[in-house]
C-alpha cells in the first residue's frame, strides 16, 4: 500500500487530485462535508465556461477609481457592501496592484495561459473516464457579444489574449444573429473562442468525478477538516469533525473553506468570496447552443442540460452574508434583455436561483505548491477558472505528491507569493 494522502475539498480540483494521486498509487481518503458536486460548492451553479481565454486577473489600471461606485450600487456588476469595507481592504489594496499596469496584468496572462490550455480536452476526457461523456462539449466555442466593433476594441484586454497565443474569428452584423439565434439585433458584433468549451451540468460533473474516485479505491469520508496532527516533524493526520483521519501526505483544496486550514498551516494567502448568482430557467431548451459573454451587461448565457442559465457578476460581502436575491433578480432582467423574442418563456417559467462563493485570490492566480510544512499541499484559490482547470491542477498535485517536475511552470501559483506588501511600483504580486 502506497502513502496515505487526505485530500481536503470534493469540488472540481479536489475530485482531480484524489483521482490523480490514487492512479499514481496513493492511498488516498478525500473528504467533504457536503454532497460532492451539491448546491453549496462553487462549480454547481457556475456558467459552465471551459474557458482558454481566462487569462486576465480581475482589476485593470484605474480601477481604484470605481471602489466609491462599487460601494454605492448593491446591484451593479461588482458591488462592495459597505460593512464588508475594513476587513476587506487589505484585499483590495494587492486587487489593485495586480493590475495596476498593462505590464502586470500581460505577466499573470502569461502564466494563466499554459494552466488552462487544452482545459476543454482535459474536462472531456475527464467526463467520459466518469461516464458522463454528455456533460461536456469540448468543441462548442465561446463567444463575446459586444454591441459594436468600437466596443470590443475599447476592450484592451483582447491584445493581451493574443499576446498570449489566444485566437478567435470576429462575427459582425447581420451574421451575429446567424451565430446566435435570438440575440437582441441591438448587438452586431461577436468574437467566437472555438478553443472553448463548457459543461452542461458542473455540479453533476463534479458528483460523477467523485463516484469515479471512489470506484478507483478513494474513500470518501462525509466530515468537515479542522486541523492537522503531526508527530516531531511529520504529518501523522487530518483532524475532522468526525476524528483524525491517519496521514502521511494532505492537499488543501477546500475552494473558500480552505483559508482556516491554510492559517493552521501559518500560510498568509489573501482569500474572499466573490459571490456570484444565477437563474436559471427550468426546461427552457432555446437560445444558442454556443454559450456567450454579453461583455456590457458582464453576464454568461449558457444553454445547460436542465435549461437556460445566466451567471455572472461579483458581490464582496464575505461567506456568511445573507444573498441579496434583487442581484437575481438583475440577472433575469439581463436575459429578457438579450433574448427578448423569449420574454414570455422566462417570465413564465420556473425559474431557479442560486449563490456560491468562488474562492479568490487578489491577483487572479490560484495558490498551488506546498505550504510552509512539506507534507501539506495546497491547491486552492481558483476564482472563475476552478472547473476550468481542475484536471490540469490534479496532475500538478500529484506530481508534487511524487517529488516530480510539474507538466507547466507553476512558480506563479506559489503559496508564498503575498508574504511582501504590495506597491504600485513592485512587479506582479
Amino acid at each position: 500500500m502506497g502513502e496515505r494522502v487526505v485530500v481536503v475539498g470534493a469540488g472540481a480540483v479536489g475530485a482531480a487530485a484524489a483521482i490523480e494521486a490514487v492512479r499514481r498509487g496513493f492511498d488516498v481518503a478525500l473528504v467533504e462535508p457536503g454532497d460532492p458536486g451539491g448546491d453549496q460548492a462553487a462549480s454547481y451553479g457556475n456558467a459552465g465556461w471551459l474557458s482558454v481565454q481566462s487569462v486576465i486577473p480581475p482589476s485593470e489600471p484605474g480601477v481604484w477609481k470605481k471602489i466609491p461606485g462599487y460601494l454605492l450600487d448593491p446591484l451593479g456588476p461588482l458591488a462592495i457592501r459597505p460593512f464588508h469595507l475594513p476587513g476587506i481592504a487589505p484585499w483590495l489594496v494587492r486587487y489593485m496592484a495586480s493590475g495596476w499596469t498593462r505590464a502586470r496584468i500581460r505577466a499573470i496572462a502569461g502564466m494563466l495561459r499554459p494552466l488552462l490550455a487544452e482545459a476543454p480536452a482535459l474536462n472531456k476526457a475527464a467526463a467520459e473516464e466518469a461516464g458522463v461523456p454528455d456533460l461536456v462539449v469540448a468543441d462548442s466555442g465561446l463567444a463575446h457579444v459586444f454591441r459594436d466593433r468600437a466596443a470590443f476594441a475599447a476592450e484592451t484586454s483582447w491584445a493581451t489574449r493574443a499576446a498570449v497565443g489566444i485566437r478567435w474569428d470576429e462575427v459582425e452584423g447581420a451574421a451575429v444573429a446567424d451565430l446566435l439565434p435570438e440575440i437582441d439585433p441591438a448587438y452586431r458584433f461577436a468574437v467566437l473562442v472555438r478553443e472553448g468549451g463548457h459543461c452542461r451540468d458542473p455540479g453533476g460533473f463534479v458528483a460523477a468525478r467523485v463516484r469515479h474516485a471512489e470506484r478507483l479505491g478513494v474513500r470518501v469520508i462525509r466530515a468537515r477538516a479542522l486541523d492537522f496532527a503531526f508527530s516531531v516533524d511529520r504529518l501523522s493526520g487530518v483532524v475532522t469533525d468526525a476524528g483524525t483521519i491517519p496521514a502521511d501526505r494532505a492537499v488543501v483544496a477546500a475552494g473558500i473553506r480552505s483559508k482556516p486550514l491554510a492559517d493552521r498551516l501559518r500560510l498568509q494567502v489573501p482569500i474572499e468570496s466573490e459571490r456570484g448568482y444565477h437563474v436559471e430557467i427550468d426546461g427552457l431548451s432555446a437560445g444558442p447552443g454556443i454559450p456567450m459573454m454579453i461583455q456590457d451587461r458582464k453576464v454568461a448565457i449558457t444553454r445547460m442540460a436542465k435549461g437556460l442559465r445566466v451567471a455572472g457578476q461579483v458581490e464582496l460581502a464575505g461567506v456568511e452574508a445573507e444573498a441579496d436575491w434583487r442581484r437575481a433578480e438583475v440577472l433575469k432582467t439581463h436575459l429578457l434583455g438579450v433574448f427578448p423574442g423569449l420574454a414570455p418563456a422566462i417570465r413564465d417559467g420556473a425559474a431557479r436561483m442560486w449563490l456560491g462563493h468562488r474562492p479568490s485570490t487578489p491577483d487572479g492566480r490560484p495558490v498551488i505548491g506546498r505550504s510552509p510544512h512539506p507534507d501539506v499541499l495546497v491547491a486552492y484559490g481558483h476564482g472563475h477558472i476552478g472547473l476550468a482547470t481542475g484536471p490540469r491542477t490534479g496532475r500538478i498535485v500529484a506530481d508534487l505528491l511524487l517529488g516530480r517536475a510539474p507538466e507547466i511552470p507553476i512558480e506563479g501559483f506559489a503559496p508564498d507569493r503575498f508574504r511582501a506588501y504590495p506597491t504600485a511600483g513592485a512587479g506582479p504580486t
